[in-house]
């Protein structure tokens, strides 16, 4: 198998991702989740996901459609396209699954994967996390990950403007 094989077999579609939760599940492996639209990898997507990996033994990310990140984040996002993120975020050895979402929220998505953790960064309240419902109810965790300080998408996009 090519490596880019490798890299594009953990992007899976609704039926991938069943089955593979399922295997995951019966494999006794702790499941963790976090989504979002990661546009331009950086050190702070870096640290957030290494730590969020950390927490179980399956990483899934609930990755953005270009149209939902559009309606989310405006004109001129993203950057990148749902190709090349879900590329560049499957290229981390400690990401398992990236299964794409068009929805303006993985609220449908963590119902069908209902991890054992869901994650996200601390500027979050735990019961403001969508699907914080769904994984109490299931016994799960919700846990909050700090950000790196300095290090955001739209932080480096507004370093590229103020260069013009």
């Amino acid at each position: 198998m090519q490596k880019l094989d490798v890299l594009n077999a953990k992007i899976l579609d609704n039926e991938e991702l069943r089955k593979s939760v399922t295997f995951w599940r019966l494999m006794g492996k702790k499941i963790v989740f976090t989504n979002g639209c990661f546009d331009i990898i950086h050190r702070g997507h870096i640290d957030y996901l290494s730590k969020a990996a950390d927490l179980g033994n399956i990483l899934i990310i609930g990755l953005n459609t270009d149209a939902s990140v559009k309606r989310l984040k405006g004109k001129g996002r993203p950057v990148n396209d749902e190709v090349a993120r879900a590329q560049n975020l499957a290229a981390l050895f400690f990401i398992d699954a990236i299964i794409l979402f068009d929805e303006d929220t993985p609220y449908n998505l963590i119902k069908k994967v209902k991890p054992d953790i869901l994650v996200k960064g601390s500027d979050y309240k735990s019961e403001d996390i969508v699907g914080h419902d769904i994984v109490k109810e299931n016994g799960g965790e919700v846990v909050t990950i700090d950000l790196l300080p300095g290090y955001s998408t739209t932080s480096i996009i507004q370093k590229i403007k103020d260069l013009d």
